[in-house]
Formats: structure tokens, C-alpha cells, sequence
């Protein structure tokens, strides 16, 4: 199955860039976890804050609350697409890295990806 690439781009022949599902699915992964709550307009809730606790001092306690932020959101916003199966939150200097594997519902395909911001 083909679908539009993200971010929409044209490819190299001129044509609007096209992915596969599973490309399409990490990248609306990607867009839930680093954009920021009140980012879209028509969807003010969208987002998982997690950029905005990446400068908080790291504990145990920060690492468990990222984690259930993110896996609820998924679970909200992206709940009919992917089934989380196991999510790791790291902090390294100024690199917030978030490790998931997940499974896509409608082919059973388990994934894992790494999710890296630098700020």
C-alpha cells in the first residue's frame, strides 16, 4: 500500500513523495511525540509534552512519568494504529531518546524505533 509521504515533500521524478504503511506509521509516532500541546490548532491536545520536561532534573520519577504520559497518548491518539509493546525514555545532555517497540494493528508487523530529538 502506498501512501504520502511525511513531511510532504515531491520526490526526485516530480510527483508527490509516497512511503509505505510502516514509514507512515513511525512518522505519526514521531509527530505525536515531539509536538508540543496547543501546537495544532484544531487540535489543541495533540502532543505529548515531553520536549517541555527534557530540562528537568533527571530521576527515576521523570522517566516513569514520561513513559505513562507517552503510552497513554498513544494510546489516545494513535491507539487504533499501533499496540505498544515496550517504551524505554532516556535523557543524555541535551539528546532525549525514546525507544518503542510496537506492533501495527491492521498487518501484526512488530517494530521497533528510536525516536531522537537533540535540543
Amino acid at each position: 500500500m502506498s501512501i504520502l509521504d511525511y513531511p510532504f515533500h515531491i520526490d526526485g521524478r516530480g510527483r508527490t513523495a509516497r512511503t509505505n504503511e510502516a514509514d507512515h506509521v513511525h512518522g505519526m509516532i514521531e509527530q505525536f511525540l515531539f509536538t508540543r500541546p496547543g501546537e495544532r490548532v484544531n487540535r489543541p491536545d495533540f502532543g505529548s509534552g515531553l520536549l517541555a520536561l527534557m530540562f528537568e532534573p533527571n530521576s527515576a520519577e521523570l522517566a516513569t512519568t514520561l513513559q505513562m504520559m507517552i503510552q497513554a497518548g498513544l494510546q489516545q491518539w494513535l491507539g487504533d494504529v499501533v499496540e505498544v509493546r515496550n517504551l524505554t525514555v532516556e535523557t543524555e545532555d541535551s539528546t532525549l531518546r525514546v525507544s518503542l517497540r510496537y506492533m501495527i494493528k491492521r498487518t501484526g508487523e512488530v517494530r521497533d524505533g528510536i525516536f531522537e530529538r537533540s535540543v
